[in-house]
């Protein structure tokens, strides 16, 4: 079983965690005075997202990622469900910085509130999740002003200190940010966007510099990486992947990429899925992606990528040299 301690915290973890953004299902982002969008990713079954919780457990996953917005709060009380009873098994991420309406399934960013608003956002989380403690509580205003950031941090060491919390970290992209948050007592990781098509070598080198882990969201880049699209793809109204033109160049630029690296990705028997998180643990020692999942299926799937182990180093630079070929723009 392949596994990862979680940066200065040691806290010790299956390689692989689960994404909870889509078991969240649909929601709205309704910032005001602009026009709302579905942030979700469309319909769930609640009962298939236990299932499925509930069977990454059984094959050694332990770690999960939340956040308040998905779903305006859903998928943590989803997850809190699926993990009742088992809560000393397993290690709990969770975000906060939005403004959450649970019951009209709205959320917004205001940055203004979000010093104001942690502790409370805390208690809701704990709330949602049926747990008295969340094992990692993450910063999810990516582009958040680190002055105000570090003035944050002293709340979330009180929280600490309370119990509350053991150990925080932020999501973000931009790396300068992360610099400044790393040193931080409890801070332990950084959550940024990291797979096959796109890299951040110098979020990776923060990580290493301040002991950190690299918890990885879109690491099968929107399930562009399976393999299973191309440029006729549609998605549902109430799903966030509505909102992408599968036609457009940059994305027939990714489309074009999953061709050039699927012999790579499926070698030794894997499914493309599989082989995109190898190539994330054959990349960095310190890196642990976190993929979306609906369904038991895409769960089982996803965790028997821990069966086959890492990519090899060789297949980790022939996948940067044909990536490396386009100029992707995002």
């Amino acid at each position: 079983m392949l596994k990862r301690t979680l940066g200065k915290s040691k806290l010790e973890v299956s390689a692989l965690g689960l994404g909870c953004w889509a078991i969240g299902g649909p929601w709205t982002w309704d910032q005001p005075g602009r026009k709302p969008y579905p942030a979700g990713w469309g319909n769930t079954d609640d009962e298939e997202s236990i299932r499925a919780v509930q069977a990454a457990l059984d094959m050694g996953v332990n770690f999960f990622d939340t956040a308040a917005n998905y779903g305006a709060g859903h998928s943590e009380a989803v997850l809190g469900r699926a993990l009742k009873g088992k809560r000393d098994k397993v290690v709990i991420a969770t975000k906060f910085g939005h403004i959450v309406n649970e019951e009209k399934k709205t959320v917004y960013g205001d940055p203004g509130q979000i010093i104001k608003n942690v502790r409370t956002d805390a208690e809701n989380s704990l709330r949602r999740l049926q747990t008295d403690h969340i094992d990692i509580y993450q910063l999810h205003a990516g582009d958040y002003d680190p002055k105000l950031a570090l003035e944050l941090q002293v709340v979330l060491e009180e929280l600490v200190s309370a119990g509350k919390i053991r150990w925080y970290g932020w999501s973000t992209d931009v790396v300068d940010s992360a610099r400044e948050f790393a040193p931080g007592l409890h801070c332990t990781s950084i959550q940024f966007r990291l797979n096959a098509i796109y890299d951040n070598a110098e979020m990776r080198r923060v990580c290493a510099d301040f002991d950190l882990a690299g918890i990885n969201k879109d690491p099968l880049n929107k399930g562009v990486l399976t393999g299973k699209f191309n440029s006729a793809t549609t998605f549902p109204e109430n799903d966030i992947r509505s909102l992408e033109d599968f036609s457009r160049l940059e994305t027939q630029k990714r489309l074009k990429i999953v061709e050039e690296i699927r012999d790579i990705l499926t070698s030794g028997g894997r499914t493309m899925a599989q082989g995109a998180l190898a190539y994330i643990w054959a990349l960095d020692g310190r890196m642990v992606p976190i993929p979306g999942f609906k369904s038991v299926q895409q769960v089982t799937e996803n965790a028997r990528a821990m069966e086959f182990g890492p990519l090899t180093d060789a297949q980790v630079k022939e996948v940067q040299t044909i990536v490396g070929q386009y100029e992707l723009k995002d």
